[in-house]
């Protein structure tokens, strides 16, 4: 008989496997961090009596969202590089800063406040690309967020590694060392086409095979990559990595922003799935990636806020939004990009690019207990013909209210509960007198 030690409960319960059901007042229950039941609220009470009882009463109910893209530690560098082109950006810019900063001090408070941002807009897992992830996977256990990982592989030296083969050596002892942790996995992050030689891709590619992990990276992401890869290779980036045999179900290609009709059989023959980064795309003026073609031809897409340093925000219910307006006139039509879609991408599908889709995503039973509330009380939200509709198009990140994973509750009223944010504030500030100061001196 399935067991309860926490009901929670809502005005609308939204599970997102089946998709388009929604539950008018329904409930979870949770056990060990884990859904035991689901359904209606009266019919969950009765059911299980003793269990502590939260009731959200404008609230809805559904799976934490996932990010499937982004560098945590780069929060840090917000604003750092306004209004430039992403190869001027990278190598005028971000890696000078990254140069002359990064460390691990660095990377631990970063990360938190990318982990402290993500949780109050309901992000409950991250896939994240950066310089010392060890320090993060620590940071992981006291978030109560979960994470994938990656060191990036580039073919110059890098903060914390000399070369490539020291990046995926440490990637090799990170696997080994968070196998105990279960809010941490790891995948290999070579960095982009045009940083990575072929020796190295095809060694991750070996490693990743053998060992059953992902590999995310930074794929035809503006058009100077592709035309690099022409006069270098004679090819388009996927054509090199699929004559590689770098792709696969277990590749996972960020942006993939310049695609044409053979970029989408590539993808699709070698079961990749996509990464979605709209407003860092925007921004970075890198183009309009083609995701209404990429779901017709049934490649898998998720979607990621990329680094705050491209973008600014960590808010997926805000990439939700672009996704779905972009996409549709993009495709020409306002049926493109359904609501049911955008949330799909933004739970599941990001759930699926963490190859977690087994553990989160959906609200189901035997799954993990990663749960957000958003409150749609707010005169602006109203009225509700259909919750769907109302968080796709019209919610906010500030309407989250509550915050659960794995049962542990995370926020509640709107107030962290693992994170100081006072004591964060202050480390924040240190880092932002050192930043300028670096600024200052590069200029």
């Amino acid at each position: 008989m399935a067991e309860a030690e926490l009901l929670l409960s809502a005005r609308w319960l939204l599970p997102i496997a089946p998709e388009n059901r929604v539950i008018d007042d329904g409930a979870i229950a949770i056990a060990n961090g884990r859904i035991t039941a689901i359904g209606q609220r009266q019919e969950l009470l009765a059911q299980f009596p003793n269990a502590k009882h939260q009731h959200l009463a404008e609230h809805v109910l559904m799976p934490g969202l996932v990010n499937a893209h982004g560098h945590a530690a780069m929060t840090l560098l917000r604003g750092c590089g306004e209004d430039m082109p992403l190869m001027d950006w990278l190598n005028n810019r971000i890696w000078p800063l990254e140069r002359s900063l990064v460390s691990p001090e660095f990377v631990q408070d970063g990360s938190l406040l990318a982990c402290a941002e993500q949780i109050r807009g309901g992000i409950t897992a991250f896939a994240d690309n950066y310089f010392y992830p060890e320090r993060i996977a620590k940071l992981i256990q006291q978030t109560g967020m979960r994470a994938l990982l990656a060191c990036p592989v580039l073919d110059f030296p890098m903060p914390g590694c000399a070369d490539p083969k020291e990046a995926i050596a440490k990637t090799l002892k990170l696997h080994d060392d968070c196998r105990a942790l279960p809010l941490v996995n790891v995948a290999f992050g070579p960095h982009a086409p045009y940083t990575v030689s072929d020796e190295w891709l095809t060694q991750i590619s070996t490693y990743a095979e053998e060992l059953g992990l992902l590999v995310h990276m930074h794929m035809h992401e503006s058009a100077a990559e592709i035309e690099g890869s022409m006069q270098q290779y004679g090819m388009r980036p996927l054509q090199r990595l699929e004559n590689l045999g770098a792709l696969g179900p277990h590749f996972v290609a960020v942006h993939s922003v310049h695609i044409n009709d053979d970029d989408l059989l590539i993808l699709k023959r070698n079961n990749v799935q996509v990464v979605h980064c709209p407003e860092s795309n925007l921004k970075l003026a890198s183009g309009f990636a083609p995701v209404a073609k990429f779901l017709e031809h049934g490649i898998p897409v998720a979607l990621g806020t990329d680094g705050a340093a491209s973008n600014n925000d960590l808010d997926l219910f805000g990439e939700l939004r672009s996704a779905a307006f972009i996409g549709k006139a993009l495709a020409g039509s306002p049926t493109a990009m359904p609501a049911e879609t955008m949330l799909q991408m933004a739970t599941l599908g990001g759930a699926k690019a963490l190859a977690l889709e087994q553990e989160i995503g959906s609200l189901e039973i035997g799954k993990s207990a990663d749960v957000i509330a958003v409150d749609l009380s707010n005169l602006n939200l109203r009225p509700i013909y259909n919750p769907i509709y109302t968080l796709v198009y019209g919610a906010h990140r500030d309407d989250v209210s509550d915050v659960w994973v794995a049962g542990q509750a995370l926020l509640r009223n709107r107030d962290h509960l693992t994170i100081d944010t006072k004591a964060l504030k202050t480390r924040i500030q240190q880092w932002q007198n050192r930043i300028m100061e670096t600024l200052n001196e590069q200029r």
